[in-house]
């Protein structure tokens, strides 16, 4: 049996850019259940959300974190 889906990080440069960016995405990623984990580094310059899926596709993804306003890009 193969696993490896459930262990997939997702990558994305974002505008989400400090802690109350944060805060307003934190909602709508937390409430997901196909995100089993998921980080925002605000501190490089693309602001990279990572995310480690459990079941979530990449499209799935970006129309979440864009109908909390917010730019998002595969990378």
């Amino acid at each position: 049996m193969n696993d490896a889906n459930n262990d997939e990080v997702l990558r994305f440069k974002t505008n989400i850019n400090c802690g109350g960016c944060v805060a307003k995405v934190t909602p709508a990623l937390n409430a997901n259940a196909g995100i089993a984990e998921w980080s925002v580094d605000t501190t490089d310059q693309n602001k990279i959300l990572s995310v480690k899926s459990n079941g979530i596709s990449e499209e799935e993804l970006i129309e979440t974190i864009q109908k909390t306003g917010f730019k998002i890009e595969a990378i």
